[in-house]
């Protein structure tokens, strides 16, 4: 199970009956409103219906161990250290060989356990869902149903983006399970969930959906429940009352590397969007068009003149990609693809992610106080390229003014180096732009709505600063840029 390291105070989560107190008034009783009255649910014909199609799947890989050497407990401690803090299971340790022998006789390459997990099928042809950090790094996948048969499985693919995989095992009429929409979800509606917590096969935890489309910093928002899931429920599924899976239960939020009452589910629409493609070229397709994003504060929203923080900010375009070749600039704000509005910077990369490459899309991005469209041809993901080297410094002017700020103007073989038209180099910072994070090195391209030319034109613009109001600068720092806000310092 994967766990999300966080600072956070222990909630024990529970499941208590609610009683309806009378109270006396003095109202008839006709004229008083009746109560609510909501019992527990009955998970019993639930499990009955979707347990058989919930799988345990263990891993195992191929090593050279030595033959006296190798304990249960060893095994065990190596899984807990990889499922719990996300650690590489640390090497085994290899006894040296007696003296008077050259080479250890006992040592011999043989299958060792690697991880446990669970999964679910979906197809009675005997496709398996569950997730990639699971079979991650097996030599063979072992597959157990409910009712002990056990199959060597095919691992189909896997994509550590989404973490999802797709495995096969040879069988026909095979249990599996309803595929429901994980759009339609309520938060409060409850949900449970089967898998292989410790290895302890067909466990059934219940909970409650707790939010959705909870963003936590990975490439797809995630279902967060409150349901008990621990190392080995990985993979297995999140199902509602109606008896359909609608996530495949994948990380957990925790600062102990234990269950703290949060856990979080991976959508099944993405999920089978992505088992689709798995199944048809062993791979995923993404789309890309080429930009580093960050988050668009309040505070940069309000200088940009922007009603309310949304969008994704560029930080970066790359060199000679789609978004550059449309015309996109370190600073705008990405504020809709295809008219779907990017609410959040981490909108963006899925719903690119989502289009075919060789999609021609548009792009509405703010810049300088309005909006425009750019049209952008997507391509297909790929490894970003290496960053560039930070630029080397100019000889500095030595007036401070009154942002804190030593600059220079940069030489034509940077300007060119940089792919820029203009900037200044920072020299030194002092006061608030030194509180504000700047320093020696950073590249200064815009003040307020305002492209800086050379170090005279960033001085006097400067100079005319009201002292009263937050000035925005859009700062680049090696291949990426972002805008910080800093206050004038007083005198």
């Amino acid at each position: 199970m994967l766990t999300v390291q966080k600072k956070l105070s222990v909630i024990l989560l529970g499941v208590a009956s609610a009683f309806l107190v009378p109270v006396t008034t003095g109202l008839a009783p006709s004229a008083m409103a009746a109560p609510s009255v909501a019992g527990l649910p009955d998970f019993t014909d639930l499990v009955e219906k979707t347990g058989a199609a919930v799988v345990n799947i263990r891993t195992t890989e191929k090593a050279k161990v030595n033959q006296g050497n190798s304990t249960s407990e060893d095994e065990e401690m190596q899984e807990f250290f990889r499922r719990f803090f996300g650690v590489p299971i640390p090497p085994r340790q290899q006894q040296p060989a007696p003296r008077g022998r050259n080479k250890p006789d006992a040592e011999a390459e043989e299958e060792v356990p690697r991880g446990v997990g669970s999964g679910f099928i979906i197809s009675a042809d005997g496709y398996v869902m569950t997730n990639a950090h699971v079979v991650d790094g097996a030599d063979e996948v072992y597959v157990t149903l409910t009712d002990k048969r056990e199959f060597k499985a095919k691992i189909i693919g896997a994509d550590k983006r989404t973490d999802v995989a797709l495995v096969k095992i040879d069988g026909s009429n095979l249990p599996r399970l309803t595929v429901g929409d994980s759009n339609k979800i309520r938060v409060g509606e409850w949900v449970i969930a089967i898998g292989s917590p410790f290895g302890l096969d067909n466990t059934v935890t219940a909970g409650i959906v707790s939010a959705k489309a909870r963003d936590t910093g990975e490439y797809l928002p995630l279902i967060q429940t409150d349901v008990a899931v621990n190392p080995g429920n990985s993979g297995g599924p999140l199902i509602n009352m109606r008896g359909e899976v609608i996530g495949i239960n994948s990380q957990i939020y925790s600062r102990s590397g234990g269950y703290m009452g949060i856990s979080f589910a991976v959508p099944m629409d993405e999920a089978m969007r992505v088992s689709d493609q798995l199944r048809t070229s062993g791979k995923v397709t993404r789309g890309r068009i080429g930009v580093q994003i960050g988050e668009v504060t309040k505070d940069v929203a309000e200088s940009l003149g922007l009603t309310r923080a949304q969008g994704a900010l560029v930080q970066r375009v790359e060199a000679g990609g789609p978004a550059e070749k449309a015309g996109v600039e370190a600073g705008d704000v990405i504020l809709k693809f295809n008219g779907v509005a990017v609410e959040r910077s981490s909108d963006l990369p899925r719903v690119v992610g989502s289009t075919k490459p060789g999609t021609r899309s548009t792009l509405t991005v703010w810049r300088k106080g309005a909006m425009r469209d750019l049209n952008v041809m997507i391509t297909e993901l790929e490894p970003e390229k290496a960053a560039k080297p930070e630029v080397k410094k100019a000889k500095p002017e030595q007036v401070a003014n009154t942002l804190g700020l030593v600059v220079s103007d940069l030489t034509p073989a940077q300007v060119k180096e940089l792919k820029i038209d203009g900037g200044v180099l920072v020299e030194s910072a002092e006061n608030s732009s030194a509180r504000a994070g700047l320093r020696a090195g950073d590249i200064l391209l815009r003040l307020n709505n305002t492209d800086i030319k050379d170090a005279r034109q960033f001085n006097a613009l400067v100079a005319k600063l009201d002292p009263k109001k937050t000035a925005l600068l859009l700062v680049r720092r090696g291949d990426s840029s972002q805008f910080v806000t800093i206050k004038p310092h007083v005198q």
